[in-house]
């Protein structure tokens, strides 16, 4: 223990080693290096021996938020230089083929492509959409920009949001979080 002025004792957190200490305070002797061993439990996972892990909790809807809808599948596609989007999961879940044929249309900034045998554009051999330039132009997209997607398979239809939809309306319902001043 050490004594602080005022003889107040307070304890230390390590044990000088007995005897007589070198002169310039260096160990005596080399010191055995900690290093965590590699042995697992016999579970495989890390916590108590014989005892299986259970799996963290997964992060719900905070009382009062809206679920999720299920039947909506989202994605996160990118326009590349050709106006094509590519979202596997989504355009899988469509069961969208090449061959298929497709009706493009654009409402308040978002492309909507639903399938239609007499459609003007055609799905590729890879699924893709390909969104004509009249339409990129009139919601604003340009090559190399994210959109949110959106597949209702019971509508057979594909929804791409540009990101700035998407941050208009996130922000008219008040939901970002605001920094100093009450600014975004």
């Amino acid at each position: 223990m050490n004594t602080r002025a005022g003889g107040v004792a307070v304890p230390t957190a390590r044990t000088l080693p007995s005897g007589p200490v070198p002169p310039n305070g260096a160990a005596a002797g080399p010191i055995a290096p900690v290093i965590p061993s590699g042995a697992r439990p016999a579970s495989g996972r890390r916590g108590t021996p014989g005892r299986a892990a259970s799996p963290l909790p997964l992060a719900g809807s905070p009382p009062g938020a809206p679920a999720a809808a299920r039947d909506v599948v989202y994605g996160i596609g990118r326009i590349d230089a050709s106006g094509r989007v590519a979202g596997r999961v989504v355009t899988g879940v469509l069961g969208w083929r090449g061959g298929d044929r497709l009706t493009l249309t654009a409402e308040a900034g978002v492309v909507i492509a639903r399938r239609d045998p007499g459609g003007m554009v055609t799905v590729p051999a890879r699924p893709r959409v390909m969104i004509p330039a009249p339409l990129r132009r009139r919601c604003g997209l340009q090559a190399g920009d994210p959109v949110l997607l959106a597949a209702v398979p019971g509508r057979d239809t594909l929804a791409a949001y540009p990101f700035a939809v998407v941050d208009q309306a996130i922000r008219a319902h008040g939901a970002l979080p605001c920094g100093e001043g009450g600014q975004p």
